[in-house]
């Protein structure tokens, strides 16, 4: 008798016939229970049947993920996936246009299960789908499933991208360029290409040479959300794949092109809610705009190169009107002299020879090229923060060439010029969008704010660290606000004045910090208990709400979800997947996949995580490293996530600790115990307000020489 752990309860279901409640033994082959089950409804050759599952999916069951059946499940016997398709292979070729119609549209569904994918590539499908396509035979409806079919079978991998002929990739490009094409069939067309340009260099090319940014831009301007997502997707591929020498040169076109002014207009201030997806591709377009950046960050200046010298020697006639002084008048030795002097209240540490000062890398030439933007765009103010600071004698001066460099390392470091976009990130900044050249203009708000926040703190050089570090505080938190324009951004700034961020710091300080004496310490440690059980109560009833969770391929982002939840008696994990993602909570019961809390072994996170060990891109992504974590459970299998961000990754591991009796590690159980533990202590001593808490006990009086107390109660 095999253990009760190695025995699933399921009912299969078998058209025209009752379902049949079965007890599956784990341990038997596969084969031998479909023949079983076949033989209880006198069904002959059982290989041509197979076990599905009965939901939405449809997938077929297989030894590979048989483990994954739980109890309670319901199950379907149907046609085995080799015979599934081959008669899908040949249903397609029907020379009826119906009979063809619905057979594309079963291969559209039944594609998306890697079982039957297998066995329709193995039928050669894929050639037979191009072929359709390119023979242009098709539309409407009847091209929209086989596009649909196609992009299945491809996500699963099997088939490399290279394979396939110019001739499909100019009609796939033909019904993007068009101008009039069905909205499916052109979703499609751009999932597509940009799958083709991420996954194979030389399609990239072929690509690039059928697609051009300009036959894009129109379907910015639509009022579909999806298909303005997916346009920005195909760009957001071409500008990633581009050879370094020629990203530079998509970024001209796309200025030319106004895509910055079209996306600001028809999709970040446009009247619709901008979707997890779309926010998605701004952000990596912000960030690959940025990256633009980086050949000049990098770039080291050259004392001898006269064409970098003379953007100095620019600076300084802007600063002080040098042309208006004879340049050949006096001796060398007087004009150098004049130079060094200059050069001096300009703020550079070589005062001799400035250009030394642009050789460490970052920020490299870039912080030249600010210096110049905010001189040339911004004279006056550029003028005023020169001069004043080059008219004190109190050793007050900001020095403006030194916090120039510095402030553009910083900028670099905030806007992570130079690195990958995250598979996972949202976080792009509208404000970015509003200015063709947003990053010069951020450093000009943010160096007059420098200027303004040293003269708040009376600072002298020794304090240069101390500015830049409030300067960095000041512009973090008004990012974080997410203003829609530089304007507002910089009224943010306004708000954030030297005093307001003192108070910030103290008021943090003070919810963060109670007091020191052993009193207040000892009710403190007595509480703590009481605190971290509510916060332990509340990352539980989170994980019973449960959170939709995005699948990521190391192909391409896919818009395919799974939703998780615990449930109420705290003793299942539900799970399952989801056409969308869902809004507001999905019923457990809808949800078909269980996972007993009693089987699992551990939580790990992480590298750790089987699905960060395996190869591909995700492995090297540093913030998809990050919100990963995995269930272990028995048998030897995992259950894997990546959270949405890293507040979803802290609820979760924490709630799933707690689940084992484990200690809650994350720096949001942190925080959040340090917040309730603030704010139940002063509840506790408000009526101890203003009164000095000793340090110590007060010391216990010494025994009274005797003990015949008398009281006279009358």
């Amino acid at each position: 008798m095999p253990p009760p752990s190695d025995i699933v309860k399921v009912a299969i279901e078998w058209p025209g016939a009752f379902p049949k409640l079965m007890e599956i033994d784990q341990k038997k082959p596969l084969a031998s229970i479909i023949r079983e089950v076949c033989d209880g409804w006198s069904l002959s050759i059982p290989e041509n049947f197979a076990l599905q599952y009965a939901d939405n999916t449809n997938f077929y069951i297989t030894e590979k993920n048989r483990n994954e059946i739980k109890n309670g499940a319901i199950l379907r016997l149907a046609t085995s996936p080799t015979q599934t398709a081959q008669g899908l292979h040949e249903r397609i070729q029907s020379s009826s246009m119906d009979a063809k119609l619905e057979a594309l549209k079963d291969l559209a569904n039944h594609s998306r299960d890697i079982t039957f994918a297998q066995e329709f590539i193995n039928l050669d499908g894929i050639s037979l789908l191009t072929q359709m396509v390119e023979s242009g035979s098709d539309f409407g409806d009847m091209l929209s499933f086989t596009l649909t079919a196609f992009v299945e079978l491809m996500d699963h991998g099997i088939v490399s991208w290279d394979t396939f002929s110019v001739a499909f990739i100019k009609k796939i490009a033909s019904y993007v360029n068009k101008s009039a094409t069905d909205v499916s069939v052109l979703q499609r067309s751009l999932a597509i290409l940009e799958s083709m340009v991420l996954n194979s260099y030389d399609l990239y090319q072929k690509v690039a040479q059928e697609i051009t940014i300009g036959q894009l831009m129109p379907h910015l301007q639509g009022s579909d959300p999806d298909i303005q997502t997916y346009t920005i997707a195909v760009i957001n591929a071409l500008f990633l794949k581009a050879p370094d020498d020629k990203r530079q040169e998509i970024a001209t076109i796309l200025a030319q092109k106004q895509l910055r002014s079209i996306i600001l207009s028809h999709v970040i201030r446009g009247n619709r809610t901008i979707h997890p997806e779309m926010a998605h591709q701004l952000y990596v377009l912000q960030v690959l705009t940025f990256n633009l950046l980086e050949d000049r960050m990098m770039t080291k200046m050259d004392p001898q190169d006269q064409s970098q010298r003379d953007i100095i020697f620019e600076l300084r006639r802007i600063a002080f009107d040098a042309d208006l002084e004879p340049t050949n008048s006096g001796s060398i030795e007087k004009r150098k002299s004049m130079y060094t002097r200059d050069y001096k209240k300009l703020g550079f540490i070589n005062h001799v020879n400035p250009a030394m000062d642009f050789t460490e890398t970052p920020p490299g030439m870039l912080a030249l090229d600010n210096m110049l933007y905010f001189a040339q765009h911004h004279q006056d103010a550029y003028i005023r923060i020169v001069l004043e600071n080059s008219s004190r004698e109190d050793k007050h001066e900001c020095p403006f060439g030194r916090s120039s460099i510095e402030l553009t390392r910083m900028l670099c470091e905030i806007l992570k010029v130079g690195e990958l976009p995250s598979d996972t990130c949202n976080e792009f900044h509208p404000m970015f969008f509003t200015h063709d050249r947003s990053f010069e203009e951020f450093f000009c708000i943010c160096i007059q704010l420098l200027n303004k926040t040293w003269k708040e703190m009376r600072a002298t050089s020794e304090d240069f660290n101390k500015v830049m570090q409030v300067v960095k505080e000041q512009i973090m938190r008004a990012l974080t606000t997410k203003p829609n324009s530089l304007d507002q951004f910089k009224s943010k700034l306004q708000n954030l004045s030297y005093t307001e961020i003192l108070k910030i710091r103290q008021s943090e300080r003070m919810n963060q910090e109670d007091f020191q004496s052993r009193p207040i310490l000892e009710l403190r440690e007595k509480i703590q208990p009481e605190i971290l059980e509510l916060v332990k109560q509340q990352r539980l009833n989170r994980l019973c709400e449960g959170t939709c969770f995005r699948k990521i391929s190391s192909r391409r982002r896919q818009d395919k979800f799974w939703y998780c939840r615990l449930s109420p008696n705290h003793k299942v994990l539900h799970y399952g997947d989801q056409e969308e993602s869902p809004q507001g909570e999905v019923p457990h019961e809808s949800l078909q996949d269980k996972l007993p809390v009693a089987d699992i072994k551990a939580i790990v996170t992480g590298k750790d995580c089987p699905h960060m060990k395996e190869k591909g891109a995700l492995k090297q992504n540093k913030e998809v490293l990050e919100l990963a974590f995995s269930i272990l459970y028995d048998p030897d299998d995992s259950l894997n996530f990546i959270a949405p961000d890293k507040h979803e990754y802290c609820v979760w591991t924490d709630g799933l600790n707690a689940l084992l009796g484990k200690e809650m590690m994350s720096e949001l159980t942190k925080n959040d115990l340090d917040t309730l533990l603030s704010m139940e202590m002063k509840l506790r001593l408000l009526d101890l307000e203003n009164i000095q808490i000793p340090e110590a006990p007060p010391p216990i009086p010494k025994e009274p020489s005797n003990y015949d107390f008398v009281y006279d109660c009358n």
